[in-house]
């Protein structure tokens, strides 16, 4: 999440006003996006009675790992566009791929409880839901950039990641010893990301 905020906060932060305003609509598309990301979410996950099973939860994560990994193939396509493919974009989609490699430890994490044959054959698909977006982003991203278009979907990443990250430390204290095994999986899951992103 901070990866993201920190490229839409170049796009927010541009320097009007001597470097202490922002852009009315830019802030707007952000603010818009980030509400609809999170309610995205939350809607899905207010439609299963009794809880969110392991698939469902993967699921919303997943969703929220696809929303921020679709800006990170924004970021990969317009750098692909601008420069070629050369050195420094190879670097750079080796960086996504190691990074989103450790993406999938959230994902699986429901699944930890209960490890049979079909659980397994679920984190596959849900493992695609989180990966293509960067695939789909670079394409996009490739052909068509904008400062708007950006700001858009950073919102929406973080609005997705807010939507996964704040329930964990809610119910991380709460939940049984299973349930809480299975959120500290999801958070170090997410802080191995970050910390990959870190590099």
């Amino acid at each position: 999440m901070g990866t993201v905020f920190s490229d839409v906060s170049s796009n927010l932060y541009n320097g009007s006003l001597y470097g202490y305003g922002t852009s009315p609509s830019l802030d707007l598309t952000f603010t818009a996006s980030l509400v609809l990301g999170f309610l995205l979410l939350l809607m899905l996950g207010e439609r299963s009675r009794g809880g969110l099973s392991p698939t469902k939860l993967s699921l919303l994560i997943a969703l929220g790992i696809g929303f921020q990994n679709l800006t990170e193939g924004l970021v990969f396509g317009s750098l692909g566009s601008l420069i070629g493919v050369t050195g420094i974009t190879l670097v750079v989609l080796l960086g996504f791929t190691l990074q989103n490699a450790t993406e999938g430890f959230p994902i699986a994490s429901p699944f930890i409880a209960k490890a049979d044959q079909k659980s397994l054959t679920l984190v596959v698909p849900l493992l695609l839901v989180g990966g293509l977006p960067t695939i789909l982003g670079a394409v996009i991203g490739y052909y068509y950039n904008s400062t708007a278009f950006d700001t858009f979907f950073d919102g929406l990443a973080i609005g997705g990641i807010l939507y996964v990250i704040l329930p964990i430390f809610k119910t991380l204290f709460r939940e049984t010893s299973t349930n809480r095994t299975i959120y500290l999986g999801i958070f170090l899951g997410f802080i191995v990301g970050f910390a990959v992103n870190l590099l």
